[in-house]
């Protein structure tokens, strides 16, 4: 006992005065925590930004040649490259401003951001209005910058659906009262997209709507019928459309006629070949040179394969990997903390960049037909560009909402 009062004695004995504050000091820091918690998601902000920066580059490689060789581009080099960093630096002050505005607003605003998109999309095949670049009538001409209703549209589905879903949640396993009006309603806006055309922006609304309405808990049978329903007007939309038919036929055998149907995906093609597992170093690329047509919007995947090789490829695909996982793992948090709405537009954004982003994937690979869909927060686009990074705000707001919660404060 003695000596345990010795030992104690000693280990509290008090410092001399001269080191108590230094030594209170260096116990505070002690006591701190290593780091303070993210204010949100780490690895949704470095794959996004990844994603950003790697397309800034990779438009400006694969775009170069053709800018400096078009008189219509002025003969600059850096034409697309300045016209990209100036859409991604509007879409990030865009993304700023929209990350203020809480998710209860985002809901009140839903039905009327669709119903403005709906209008758009009306005024954009009004002759004289709309502007038509080789037979598809898809944008508005706004001054020096042209709007793509239809890549807004996107957004505007997945809030839309989001909203739907969960104001009819007790609803959702009837077929007239839940099912049948946002099926009308796709239906419709199905309708105007493909008169533009623009039959990959149906696939990926399409998509977000059903993805959503899945996940809010539609019955599954009606889910299953839906699938076959919209499988069968696929095929049938392909065969009443010559220009689609001979786009399948392209696909299944491009060097039938390579300098035809199947010129697009042949150098797709060879530019992955070409590749091979790190690439032929960057701005090494010849298909971009004038071969492959779209090569910094559609194909810009087959010049990174190129140039890239199999390295560059899977490091594009683990970052889409990476931020879709984050967007359902968000959305997955919120449900937990019964926030239904922000729950699916998180899963709905992640919907649509992972679908927009197979197709694109696998047009450039040659496993899926062509389709005219841009690679998400990559392709050279403004309008793309701007509605990809409004939507990561949104996401990442849904994120920030949640921490806030778990911390005991409020969205």
């Amino acid at each position: 006992m003695k000596l345990a009062d010795n030992l104690s004695g000693l280990f509290s004995r008090s410092a001399p005065d001269a080191a108590g504050p230094v030594t209170s000091r260096a116990v505070n820091r002690l006591l701190q925590p290593v780091g303070q918690p993210w204010e949100l998601d780490p690895w949704l902000i470095w794959s996004a930004a990844a994603l950003l920066l790697l397309g800034l580059i990779m438009v400006f490689s694969a775009s170069i040649a053709t800018a400096e060789g078009s008189r219509m581009f002025g003969h600059q080099p850096a034409y697309f490259l300045i016209r990209h960093a100036v859409f991604l630096a509007i879409g990030v002050i865009a993304g700023v401003v929209v990350f203020q505005i809480p998710m209860r607003a985002w809901q009140e605003m839903a039905p009327w951001l669709f119903i403005a998109g709906v209008v758009l999309l009306l005024v954009v095949l009004i002759p004289g209005i709309g502007r038509d670049v080789n037979g598809a009538r898809r944008w508005l001409p706004l001054g020096v910058v042209n709007l793509q209703p239809s890549e807004l549209m996107k957004l505007f589905a997945a809030l839309y659906a989001a909203d739907y879903t969960t104001r009819k949640l007790p609803l959702m396993g009837s077929f007239k009262q839940g099912f049948a009006p946002m099926a009308a309603v796709i239906l419709f806006v199905g309708f105007l997209l493909l008169k533009e055309p623009d039959f990959g922006a149906f696939v990926v609304i399409t998509a977000i709507a059903f993805g959503v309405l899945f996940l809010g808990g539609i019955n599954v049978r009606l889910f299953v019928l839906l699938a076959i329903v919209a499988t069968i007007g696929f095929v049938l939309l392909i065969t009443f459309s010559e220009y689609r038919r001979q786009r399948i036929l392209g696909f299944m055998d491009p060097w039938q006629d390579a300098y035809g149907k199947g010129y697009q995906l042949s150098h797709a093609l060879i530019a992955f070949g070409r590749g091979e597992w790190f690439g032929v170093g960057l701005g090494g690329s010849i298909e971009k040179l004038f071969y492959l047509p779209e090569a910094h919007t559609d194909f810009l995947l087959a010049v990174i394969a190129e140039e890239l090789g199999f390295a560059g490829v899977f490091t594009v695909v683990l970052l889409f990997a990476i931020l879709i996982q984050r967007a359902f793992a968000i959305g997955k948090q919120a449900v937990t903390l019964e926030r239904t709405y922000a729950a699916l537009v998180a899963q709905g954004i992640g919907i649509w960049m992972g679908v927009q982003s197979f197709i694109n994937m696998g047009v450039n690979m040659g496993l899926l037909p062509t389709k005219g869909l841009t690679l998400p927060l990559m392709s050279f686009g403004g309008s793309g560009i701007v509605a990809n990074c409004v939507a990561l705000a949104i996401l990442l707001r849904v994120d920030w909402e949640n921490r806030q919660l778990l911390r005991g404060g409020r969205a």
